[in-house]
């Protein structure tokens, strides 16, 4: 008997906006970890409310990649969590030169 054949082709998981996707949802990820390591430091709703809207862009990551100026959109948003985390810096200092 032969199994069904996926919806997508590999090659499409790979596809630009998917890569683009993956990256940022990584990214988002980062920043969710590091403010829950860090939750003696916030208060309870701004976690929760930090959580909300990382899980909002992680539903929306997708469809926002593949608009038009949609990975500016979702570089804006990281950046604003990249202000109260500063995990992007944390990253740039453990890269060697």
């Amino acid at each position: 008997m032969h199994s069904a054949l996926p919806l997508q082709s590999p090659a499409s998981s790979y596809s630009p906006p998917t890569l683009i996707a993956n990256f940022y949802r990584e990214e988002f990820l980062k920043h969710r970890d590091f403010l829950l390591s860090q939750r003696e430091s916030y208060s309870e709703r701004a976690l929760a409310s930090a959580d909300a809207a990382i899980c909002r862009v992680l539903g929306q990551l997708d469809s926002l990649c593949m608009q038009h100026n949609g990975i500016e959109v979702v570089n804006r948003i990281l950046r604003c969590f990249d202000v109260v985390t500063g995990v992007s810096a944390c990253s740039c200092r453990r890269q060697p030169h």
